[in-house]
């Protein structure tokens, strides 16, 4: 072995040591929300943030593809404690970068920050009650933190890859073929004729955008989706902060904005034909002759899969005025210039951009272990939405499909900080979701979603009842966690020292 590596070796197993009360791993929303919260409601724990990436932000710092922006209001994509004020309520990722900043300055998060570290591992210790958590750092070491409590804010999808969708001959492709999810800085599509894979929020985003500089952009999908046509900036909302201070204004918008958003999902599964007719009005307006509905009407019903904003109307504008367009068919195969259908037809193309969906990853794929015992978060059942039956001392935050993530993500961080404050009131040192028998499983999520179905078999179970179950319904879950009793007869807490004896008689009470 060489000096060199003989160096790297000994440096990549350095390790340094802390302790904390909670750590949080990753610093995006979800992370940014549990510490304020944190410090908020529980000013006495210490913790710390961990996080992959060498800034703040999570998707908002990954994603670089243009006109990146939010699929969701800002007035509920924003977290309760912290108002929106910019003009525009569908906000870019600058600005939302910018408001996660403001709000890291505001609560002196800094110090508690500890960037660029990958983690790896986390081994859970009834006996300690405590887990031992081991993260990589940028320069290949080690380190290792212990923590009372573990929060997961890592989002729910693969930061090293996107979905490969196995398009026939890609690699045939003379041109650059381009993932959104790792977007070239130096990409060049101006004058380019640009062919985009899939009808999703991200392709949705990007048509528009490269379209002002492209030579033609069209949009190819096996299948139409639903699309909800509205304006970029909340006029009530704009209005309302003119008259009253910011905090009143965000406040009564945000309930408006949660109560329409579950008003449209509730009447989308009840009366389908209704909603179909108020999408389709803007859309036909918008795009006038170019509408047809075979490009435009899916083989769904609105809400069985998300549905895609278009802010503006921004994307059926580019369509309307020729300078994009939508085509339905199958990828027969790519050829070297272009791509060539099933129909026959042909899509000649300068630039490929696979915008065919994510690959969900679960608490970003950290390798778990409860007293020694790989876990399989297959093999466990979802615990109120936020934490794992038989997995002690964790929370995670996995938002909501039918509305904006930060709604999920505020609760579950209050939920928390309940559970925390409550364990030192019983001086308790372990919260526990104790499984029993006789649950009934039922299907994880009501949407048929590519990106979902796929990765069903890897993720935790879902019951037919609470608090077995991962519910999509905001005002639901958040009677539940703000609310209902912490204990409530299921989760179980003790100290380290009765951990066999409560497990025994749990047992001996299943028996009888």
């Amino acid at each position: 072995m060489t000096t060199q590596a003989i160096k790297k070796s000994n440096k990549a197993s350095e390790a340094t040591m802390e302790s904390v009360d909670v750590l949080i791993v990753g610093a995006g929303i979800s992370g940014i929300g549990m510490a304020v919260h944190l410090r908020d409601k529980c000013p006495g724990k210490s913790f710390a943030l961990m996080d992959r990436r060498d800034e703040i932000g999570g998707t908002w710092s990954l994603f670089q593809y243009p006109g990146i922006r939010s699929d969701s209001d800002m007035h509920t994509l924003g977290f309760k404690f912290e108002p929106w004020t910019e003009q525009k309520a569908i906000a870019d990722g600058p600005s939302i970068m910018k408001y996660l900043h403001r709000i890291k300055a505001k609560n002196d998060l800094e110090k508690h920050m500890h960037l660029g570290h990958k983690v790896l591992s986390a081994s859970w210790s009834s006996e300690n009650a405590r887990w031992t958590v081991t993260a990589e750092k940028s320069d290949g070491s080690h380190a290792v933190m212990h923590a009372n409590f573990l929060y997961m804010g890592s989002g729910y999808y693969d930061y090293d890859q996107g979905y490969d969708a196995k398009i026939e001959g890609i690699e045939n492709f003379k041109g650059d073929v381009v993932h959104p999810q790792f977007w070239p800085k130096d990409l060049d599509y101006s004058d380019k004729k640009v062919v985009i894979i899939g009808s999703g929020a991200t392709a949705v985003t990007i048509v528009p955008v490269i379209a002002k500089k492209a030579a033609h952009v069209t949009m190819l999908q096996r299948t139409p989706t639903w699309y909800f046509a509205r304006d970029a900036r909340d006029h009530l909302a704009n209005f309302l902060r003119k008259i009253m201070p910011d905090q009143w204004a965000y406040n009564i918008i945000r309930k408006k904005n949660v109560f329409m958003q579950d008003k449209v999902y509730r009447t989308a599964r009840e009366n389908p034909e209704k909603v179909i007719a108020k999408l389709e009005k803007p859309l036909k307006k918008e795009l006038g002759d170019k509408y047809n509905k075979e490009d435009y009407t899916p083989p769904y019903g609105p809400w069985e899969q998300r549905l895609c904003l278009v802010p503006d109307s921004d994307m059926f504008k580019a369509i309307r005025a020729g300078k994009a367009d939508v085509k339905t068919g199958h990828i027969d195969t790519v050829t070297a210039d272009g791509i060539k259908l099933k129909s026959g037809e042909t899509l000649d193309a300068d630039i490929i951009i696979t915008a065919t969906g994510l690959k969900l990853a679960v608490a970003g794929k950290v390798a778990f272990e409860v007293d020694g015992k790989p876990i399989n978060f297959h093999d466990h059942y979802y615990y109120k939405g936020c934490m794992f039956s038989d997995i002690p001392n964790m929370a995670i935050v996995f938002g909501y499909l039918n509305a904006s993530w930060t709604l999920k993500a505020d609760i579950v961080s209050e939920y928390t900080c309940r559970l925390l404050n409550h364990m030192d009131a019983t001086s308790t040192r372990i919260a526990n979701p104790v499984l029993t028998d006789g649950v009934e499983e039922d299907e994880l999520f009501d949407f048929s979603s590519g990106y979902i179905q796929r990765s069903i078999h890897e993720l935790p179970r879902n019951s037919t009842k609470m608090p077995w179950k991962l519910n999509q319904d905001y005002l639901f879950d958040k009677k539940v966690l703000l609310k209902e009793p912490v204990d409530d007869g299921v989760i179980q807490f003790y100290g380290p020292n009765s951990v066999a004896s409560s497990e025994e008689e749990l047992t001996m009470e299943a028996a009888e």
